[in-house]
């Protein structure tokens, strides 16, 4: 009941913004979605696999960049920006998850987020697009009929996307899959003493949660219609650690209201300090980060298997 509603209010926004003709909610929940999208596809290896990834940000820099760099060559088509995007995130997924996997705990840590760190690097020097300044988007990708370029038909490819990763997340973590997955973060020797392959289950887990990541970055950069290195930088990593921790790392649709969760305390926080004085606004625009980190902490706390698993025990 609780994933249905969230569904339904989620497919309710863009004929209430129309209503209250606010077109600025549009493009927020759209963002909620897209970082929903990829703390989803982190929790994969996060919440069911057990694997502390931070640097799945650079998984959304790629699929970003894909459409930028294509774009700026003068290609508009989205099944190439798409087909790039995906190519271009496996072969780095396949690359970075044989390496760390060679290893466990605070090492698997430090290498992803080095591997980040590098092709984080890697895009502030490529000087021709941009650099540390970023790309602007000509036009947003083309798939024949379906124009993206109305705010309200992008909205739903969003969610229509949303919604095929959520089945296909949920069908996942319940096949023989998902559950050599979980008996691996449970007791690794164990399931490989009965004879699962279980590197080879974790990397696959890790290539699928790549893809998502990079599905999140075309359509973050069909949303803003611009690229840029930030997208990769590692506090973007650990935001997306926040939002399925937040939401609830043992569900499948726990990071989606972590994203949302965080994305609308910060947007609450914002407009509540705009109506202050001006000394007192820029306290709280200071500091705000900080009344956020104070209600993460007591909401992890207080909720150990996130807000959704808190609100929804039986959701996984």
């Amino acid at each position: 009941m609780a994933a249905t509603a969230i569904l339904l209010a989620l497919a309710a926004v863009p004929p209430l913004c129309a209503a209250l003709a606010q077109p600025y909610y549009l493009t927020l929940f759209a963002r909620v979605m897209i970082l929903g999208l990829a703390a989803m596809g982190l929790n994969l290896v996060l919440g069911f696999g057990g694997l502390v990834s931070f640097g799945h940000a650079m998984y959304i820099g790629v699929g970003a960049y894909a459409v930028g760099i294509l774009d700026a060559h003068g290609v508009t088509g989205g099944l190439f920006h798409l087909a790039a995007a995906l190519a271009a995130g496996a072969a780095l997924a396949c690359f970075v998850g044989t390496v760390c996997l060679l290893t466990r705990g605070i090492a698997f840590i430090m290498i992803t987020l080095a591997f980040a760190q590098m092709v984080f690097f890697l895009a502030v020097g490529l000087k021709e697009y941009g650099g540390d300044d970023g790309l602007s988007i000509s036009a947003r990708s083309a798939f024949g009929p379906l124009h993206l370029d109305d705010p309200t038909i992008l909205y739903y490819a969003i969610f229509a996307v949303l919604l095929l990763t959520l089945l296909a997340g949920h069908r996942l973590v319940h096949s023989r899959f998902g559950m050599v997955l979980r008996g691996a973060k449970l007791n690794e020797r164990r399931m490989a003493a009965l004879g699962f392959p279980v590197r080879r289950y974790q990397l696959t887990a890790y290539v699928i949660s790549a893809l998502v990541c990079v599905l999140s970055g075309f359509l973050l950069a069909n949303l803003t219609r611009f690229v840029s290195p930030a997208y990769m930088q590692w506090q973007v990593s650990g935001e997306l650690i926040v939002m399925a921790v937040l939401g609830g790392t043992a569900t499948v649709l726990g990071p989606l209201v972590g994203a949302a969760i965080l994305l609308l305390i910060e947007e609450a926080l914002a407009a509540f300090a705009m109506g202050l004085p001006v000394g007192v606004e820029e306290f709280v625009r200071d500091h705000r980060l900080g009344a956020l980190g104070l209600l993460i902490v007591l909401a992890a706390v207080g909720m150990r298997r996130g807000v959704y698993g808190a609100l929804a025990p039986s959701a996984h």
